[in-house]
Parts: structure tokens; sequence; C-alpha cells
């Protein structure tokens, strides 16, 4: 008998409901686990034909171990927990939720980039420490008239790019797999990173992680950044090597970040990014805000239930995979978020 399992694999979440609701309402059944390791997932999962994942590695060793396994559905929109290649290979979907916090992630890379050009938490915890000084954010530039440089232009900084014409900001894109009048329509010039790292004012990542984006930053892209420029990273943490970057901001080679992601998460208690006056952290929330998460969750679930079911869903990430597969067409699927 085919499985009717579908496996939470880890997740931080204070609820399941949007999860149990989707996943139930078609007949399965929704398994909450914790895995941290490939063991874990092996052993716990066992009779699982759908995964739900957050963090926990879905390697090829981990699929070949689940002999039901039709599915994996990532929360959120990088999908590299999961071994791609070998999902294909062994005839196995796997969604991603492309949609559901672009709004949230582009108010939030901007932000960031206001915070760190206007000097916030500088003053704020001068402030906090009893002094009422602001020349000690000098020099402040205009900010009508900078250039936005940003890697990548997917739904994210298209998003982003509209908010910031609103500030009178020029706009420098790197993306190799867009056209160039996409970005012309945007009011934006596509260049080379090089290019787009010596130009701009501010420079907002938002690239997936892959083995050729990993360090898409380090120390010779630093070194062509002008040297007020400020860093924003809303995407994935290693496309930033963090030693390259504690580097440029303690010798002026550029003047700010602002970070919502980082190699390791959480941020070391030690890390030299906790210490450094101009640099912002938080704690990869980007994405957060009720409605989205309340999204992100139904949208997971009712892709992963769909598959199981044997429909065909739009958010395939490796669409390769249905070549191997005999999926039914996508159904309209009306339960709200």
């Amino acid at each position: 008998m085919a499985s009717k399992k579908i496996y939470v694999t880890d997740y931080e979440y204070d609820s399941l409901a949007p999860e149990e609701r989707e996943v139930t309402s078609v007949g399965l059944e929704l398994v909450p686990r914790q895995c941290k390791t490939e063991d874990d997932v092996i052993r716990e999962c066992a009779d699982a034909a759908g995964l739900l994942d957050q963090y926990a590695p879905i390697t090829r060793r981990v699929m070949e171990s689940l002999p039901n396994l039709k599915v994996v559905a990532r929360y959120g929109v990088g999908v590299n927990t999961v071994d791609l290649e070998a999902a294909t290979e062994l005839g196995i979907c796997v969604l991603n939720v492309p949609d559901y916090c672009a709004d949230e992630v582009s108010n939030h890379a901007f932000s960031l980039f206001m915070a760190c050009h206007r000097k916030l938490v500088l003053l704020e915890d001068q402030i906090r420490a009893g002094g009422w000084d602001y020349k000690i954010a000098k020099p402040i530039r205009r900010l009508a008239g900078q250039t936005l440089g940003l890697l990548g232009f997917g739904r994210i900084p298209r998003m982003l790019a509209r908010k910031a014409a609103a500030f009178d900001l020029k706009l420098a894109v790197y993306d190799p797999f867009v056209r160039l009048e996409d970005v012309a329509a945007c009011g934006g010039t596509l260049m080379s990173l090089e290019d787009v790292l010596r130009t701009s004012d501010i420079i907002s990542v938002h690239v997936p992680l892959t083995k050729d984006t990993n360090h898409l930053l380090s120390h010779k892209e630093f070194s062509l950044m002008k040297p007020e420029a400020i860093v924003v990273n809303t995407s994935r943490g290693p496309l930033i090597d963090e030693e390259a970057l504690c580097d440029a901001l303690m010798h002026g080679k550029i003047a700010a970040a602002g970070l919502d992601v980082t190699e390791a998460e959480p941020l070391p208690a030690d890390h030299p990014l906790r210490k450094l006056p101009n640099v912002i952290v938080t704690p990869h929330i980007a994405f957060y805000s009720e409605e989205s998460e309340l999204e992100l969750k139904t949208k997971t679930a009712r892709g992963a239930a769909e598959i199981v079911c044997g429909y065909d869903m739009p958010n395939i990430v490796n669409r390769e995979v249905r070549a191997k597969l005999s999926l039914k067409p996508h159904r309209d699927v009306n339960r709200s978020c």
C-alpha cells in the first residue's frame, strides 16, 4: 500500500495547524519530527511519501533510503538543503514557495540599508548611553541620486527596485539570467558583477546559494567597491565571505553592512560582526510577517499533499523530473490561506 504520510522533518513554528489542515483535507497524515542529521531523517521518516523540510539535510543518501518518497517541499524560496540532482534522478519532486514573502524581504532589505545609510544604530546607542551629538554620524550623503546595485533580479529585488524608485535611486543590476529589456523596464541598467560593484553606493544581495555563488562577495569583490558603499544581504549567509567582509569593514574598504543572514546561524557569540559598530545584524527575520508565515506553511503543505495525490504543481523546482512521472494536470485548490 502506498504511504499516506507526510513528515515535517524539522520546524521552529509554535503550531503546525495550517499544515495539518492541508494534509488531512485530502486524506493524508501529517507526522511532525525534529531531525537535524541525515541519520535522523532516515530513521524518523522511513515510510514518508512527502517531506516538509526547514533545515534538515535532504541528501542523496536520505532520498535513496526513503523508498516511498515522492516529494520534498521546502519551507522557503531557496532549496539549498536538498540535493536537486539526486532528487531528479530518483524521480522525486522538489517544491519551494517562491512568492510568499517578496514584500517582507524587500521591505527588510530597504530597512537595513536605510538604517545603515542614516547610521541609526550608532545614533540610538549614543542616546541610550546619555549622549546627544549628531556629529558622530558624519558624513551622511543625500540618498537621492545614489546608485542601488542589485545582485540578482528575481521577484524580491524587482519589488525592491520599485520601492527604491520612490527615493530617486539609480538602479544597477547584475543577473546573468535576465534580459536587458527586463531590467530597462524597471529603470535599471544591466551590468557585469564587477561594474555593479564599482558603481553602486548600496549593494543588495538576492541570488540563490549554489556551489557557484558561495562566497560571491569576497576579498576581490570588496576591493572593487566604493569606500562609502553599504552591503546588504537578505538572501543566504554563505553568499558573503564573512572573513573578507570583516576585513573590509575594519579597514575602511566599505562603509557598512546590513545582514539578515550569516554563514553560521545563530551568529556565534564571539563573532566579530557582533562587535563592529558599522554592522547591523538581524536574526534571519526578513521573511516574517504573520501573513507571510501562514502563507508559507499553507503552500508548503498544500504542494506536498497535491504531489502525493498525483497532481502536478507549478512550483516544482526540478522541472525535468516531470518526464519521469505521470502527474495529473495541476488543479486549482481554492482553500484559502
